[in-house]
């Protein structure tokens, strides 16, 4: 698709999907995870378009006004700014064709841990009931093996890092950005949501777990 501008009239599966979206904005926001204006969503509107959050936007505020359209290589596709990191929203729904939802949050939990598991570059879940919760993980006998990425303001540095990662044969379920949050998916924006929340729970366990004595 082009990257020049394109209007576009706002159709009923648009709508559904902006609604969605501020859905779950108002939700996550209301747990803190999406402090000032930080946080970004999308949906994925049909094989070429996206709906994403409008760069700056309160997320717990949010209306459908503020959701805007961009194609698979997070070019606009109206007048609107995306946010920040609409390349890796981008860069995942490419990636995997399953996916219909983004959502990125730094809630208190993701961002402790990926500052305090950067040096290792991962984090093992192991054991957690919870883990059936993710899309593809059907045990609590299986891990859950998240990546934990180095910050960056370059958005194409961390999309080399998670092209390495897939390179490496390693299962890509979610990632984190050390200092910054968490990237989680889903088929749509339900399954993305429940596996956001199962994953910062299991990410608060660990941190728990690490207050304890050996």
């Amino acid at each position: 698709m082009s990257a020049s501008l394109a209007t576009h009239e706002p159709s009923a599966a648009f709508e559904q999907l902006a609604q969605q979206l501020c859905s779950a904005a108002a939700h996550l926001a209301q747990r803190g995870w999406t402090p000032t204006t930080s946080s970004n969503f999308s949906a994925r509107l049909d094989a070429q378009r996206i709906a994403i959050t409008i760069s700056g936007r309160d997320k717990g505020r949010l209306t459908p006004a503020d959701i805007m359209l961009m194609d698979d290589q997070a070019h606009a596709l109206d007048a609107q700014r995306p946010s920040a990191e609409a390349r890796l929203h981008a860069q995942l729904y490419r990636l995997l064709p399953h996916a219909g939802a983004v959502l990125h949050t730094h809630s208190l939990t993701q961002t402790v841990i990926s500052l305090h598991c950067a040096g290792a570059g991962q984090i093992r879940l192991r054991g957690y009931e919870l883990v059936k919760a993710i899309e593809g993980l059907h045990s609590h006998e299986q891990d859950l093996l998240l990546p934990v990425f180095p910050n960056s303001q370059d958005m194409t540095a961390i999309e080399h890092r998670v092209d390495a990662w897939r390179a490496q044969g390693q299962p890509l379920h979610a990632y984190l950005i050390a200092g910054h949050g968490l990237y989680a998916w889903g088929r749509d924006v339900a399954a993305a949501m429940r596996h956001l929340e199962a994953i910062d729970f299991m990410l608060a366990c660990e941190l728990e777990l690490r207050k304890l004595p050996t």
